[in-house]
């Protein structure tokens, strides 16, 4: 049988029990993603982090941790990250004296930019986190309560030219990286959290402005994280759940190779789909069968959840059967992708990152 371990999961608590630990080494299983519920202190995520490699040292480790509003780790030592749109309104300040201690203009944005990638990755990586899912690359229209101020800027040009300095930043901290919400969702209003948003532009229009990111960064590209919204004029289907979107569009005329996530299974753009609402298990059979690689299913561990938690075992129990009677198909090429993911030179230590050059010099760069 092909090994392929496309669930990521998470846990209630800051510290495995025994239920999570047997989650964990399921072989359907392949990373974790941690919350600002699994945080006390630097100490304890080192420790979480080290024994979740302990069940199995595979296992992919993610967060979101993009700065501003979305920073899971805020104390301890952790750098408070600025917003993303900070960073595209320091492109667009008239540039200053180079004698000035004022960052503006394009390339000071630029090695901001790099610098904030930087300082994320080396301070998660020196607490035993693999990944984090950013940069966002939707475009700033003005009018996403959800995206706001984590979008770099409205121009497509701007946006893949900070992403990409962040995405250097990402890789020289030995982190991968996840350009989210292809194609975009920053055009649409409605929160896909408890909502499925429609976006009724032609797929010319979406191509042009909102996606072309993806293609200006496919050669950089680590992972991508889809968006819950329906664009009608492509698919009626959302675009996680879309094979048009994700093989014909993403792959084939963007030629993305990195690793697809689905985004949160539990969120409400993920529940209805073809008009009938789903479980866990279909949604994640549709999303891997439409062309994700990974599937990611949060807030569902927690005693207060639906089912008090047996949603996380309801969903590797599905799946697992679900593979069984041939309704998915695991693939080597999509476990190959995850594995990619995964760091491959040893993190710095904590003590030794703060004293650093690289680290504060980036520090004086963010600040």
């Amino acid at each position: 049988m092909t090994f392929h371990a496309p669930l990521i999961i998470d846990i209630a608590g800051t510290s495995l029990t025994a239920v999570d630990r047997k989650r964990l080494k399921h072989p359907l299983v392949g990373g974790m993603i941690l919350f600002a519920r699994n945080w006390q202190n630097r100490a304890q995520l080192t420790a979480l982090c080290r024994d979740i490699k302990k069940v199995r040292a595979d296992l992919l480790i993610c967060v979101d941790h993009e700065g501003g509003r979305v920073q899971r780790f805020k104390t301890d030592g952790f750098t408070h990250l600025p917003p993303m749109r900070a960073l595209g309104e320091m492109w667009m300040r008239d540039i200053v004296p180079t004698t000035s201690a004022k960052k503006a203009g394009a390339l000071d944005a630029i090695n901001a930019a790099t610098a904030t990638g930087y300082v994320l990755g080396a301070e998660l990586r020196a607490c035993g986190v693999d990944m984090s899912f950013t940069p966002v690359l939707d475009l700033d229209y003005g009018e996403s309560s959800v995206i706001g101020d984590r979008a770099f800027a409205r121009d497509p040009r701007v946006v893949s030219m900070l992403a990409k300095s962040l995405m250097h930043g990402l890789q020289k901290s030995g982190m991968a990286n996840c350009g989210k919400h292809f194609p975009g969702h920053g055009f649409v209003k409605a929160d896909s959290h408890i909502d499925i948003p429609v976006d009724k532009r032609s797929l010319k229009a979406i191509l042009a402005d909102d996606a072309a990111p993806y293609r200006w960064l496919n050669t950089v590209t680590s992972s991508v994280m889809p968006a819950h919204v329906i664009y009608p004029k492509v698919d009626s289907r959302p675009a996680g759940f879309s094979s048009v979107w994700l093989n014909d569009i993403l792959r084939g005329q963007l030629g993305f190779t990195g690793a697809i996530f689905s985004d949160d299974l539990s969120m409400a753009g993920a529940r209805l789909i073809d008009g009938k609402t789903v479980s866990y298990t279909e949604a994640a059979m549709v999303a891997l069968n439409a062309g994700c690689d990974l599937v990611l299913l949060c807030n569902q561990s927690m005693a207060h959840a639906e089912g008090g938690g047996k949603a996380v075992d309801e969903l590797i129990d599905g799946l697992t059967e679900a593979q069984l009677k041939g309704q998915w198909q695991a693939l080597e090429a999509s476990e190959a992708r995850r594995r990619a993911l995964l760091p491959t030179s040893p993190a710095m230590a904590w003590d030794d990152l703060m004293v650093h050059p690289d680290y504060m010099q980036a520090l004086d760069w963010i600040a």
